[in-house]
Formats: C-alpha cells, sequence, structure tokens
C-alpha cells in the first residue's frame, strides 16, 4: 500500500478504536517503553524529545511517558517540539511539570517558549517519533507536512529514532523513497520492534 492508503486506512482504524481500547493500548505501550525488552534502555538516556498527542485524532498519549520519566527518571531531560507552520521546522524546548502548554492550530499540545528553555538537536539521545502506520522494515508514514522529515537528518548518527504505534506493522511501505530515514524501533501495545 502507498503512504496516502495506509493514512486513510490507520486513520479509520484510530476513529473506530473505543476511548477504553485507545487508553489501554497507550497504556501498554507506555509499559513496553519501560519494560527490560525495550532496547533503548541498554545505554543511558540523558535527554529525549517527545511529540505530544493530537488526543482528538486518538495519537498515542505520550503524556503518561511524560509524566513516568518526570516521576522516575528526573535525571533524563525532557523535551518536546514547537512546530514553526510557516518553515516547516521544529524548535525543541525542555517540558517539565511547571511548563506552560499552548495549542496549535493542529490541536498538538506545544510548551510556551516563556516558560521553557531551547534544547539543540545534537543534546537529544533518542526521538519518539509520531507515525500512523510503519513497516517491517521500520520506514513509518507520517501525516504528510514532512516535519520530521527535515528534522531527523539534523539529529546525531547514534540518536535512536523510536516509534509508538497503536497497531502492528503492515508488510511493506510501497512508495518509500531514498530520502526517508527508517525507526530505530517501533513500540506497539503487544511488542517492541527493533530494525537493523
Amino acid at each position: 500500500m502507498t503512504k496516502a492508503e495506509l493514512r486513510a486506512e490507520f486513520g479509520r482504524k484510530r476513529r473506530a478504536l473505543s476511548e477504553a481500547d485507545w487508553q489501554r493500548r497507550c497504556e501498554a505501550i507506555t509499559s513496553l517503553f519501560f519494560s527490560e525488552q525495550a532496547f533503548h534502555w541498554q545505554n543511558p538516556v540523558s535527554a529525549i524529545s517527545t511529540f505530544l498527542p493530537i488526543e482528538t485524532r486518538k495519537e498515542v498519549n505520550t503524556w503518561f511517558l511524560v509524566r513516568q520519566l518526570w516521576r522516575n527518571a528526573p535525571q533524563t531531560l525532557v523535551a518536546a517540539p514547537v512546530t514553526a507552520l510557516d518553515t516547516g521546522t521544529l524548535t525543541h524546548y525542555q517540558i517539565t511539570p511547571s511548563t506552560l502548554f499552548t495549542q496549535n492550530r493542529y490541536g498538538i499540545p506545544e510548551p510556551s517558549p516563556t516558560s521553557s528553555f531551547v534544547v539543540h538537536h545534537s543534546a537529544f539521545d533518542m526521538i519518539l517519533v509520531p507515525l500512523l502506520a510503519f513497516d517491517q522494515r521500520g520506514h513509518r508514514v507520517g501525516y504528510g507536512g514532512g516535519f520530521y522529515d527535515r528534522f531527523l537528518p539534523e539529529c546525531r548518527p547514534d540518536c535512536l529514532k523510536i516509534g509508538l504505534s497503536l497497531f502492528d506493522p503492515v508488510d511493506r511501505i510501497a512508495d518509500v523513497f531514498e530520502g526517508d530515514i527508517p525507526l530505530d524501533g517501533c513500540i506497539t501495545p503487544d511488542q517492541v520492534w527493533v530494525f537493523s
């Protein structure tokens, strides 16, 4: 299937989830993220960037994960992006329990720049990448805006790119192109997927 077909199909699958099933899947992803199965904890993670969920689209609710990081890994710097819609770029700001948030026009919570400070992309050991679908080779389908396609090449080569997905992978995305950066891993409600 093509990216456009997968966006339509997985958008429908998300909308069909009950509130209870969506929350259960998000909690299961969070549990696996912190489990021993999650290969990315083998090395210390001092700084992590995470997307924040568009809850009306039933995106993976990363607030569960963020709050657990704040409680159990206070030494880990947690950041979230602010989207510059005019340039198609992301600027990351540290988020803490005292950070103020606003919603952008897409319904994405963003840290207020006045209540935080910028974290340079070179600081990140791990990026949690939003997606609608992914395949068994680690390629992903996003929303089509290209924000992460532009951001990920700027990150260090050893920075882990981890997807979070409510659903298992498809066999193959038909229209992957050379510039697509694959994930290093993806966490679903039932499994930690690792890609070479």
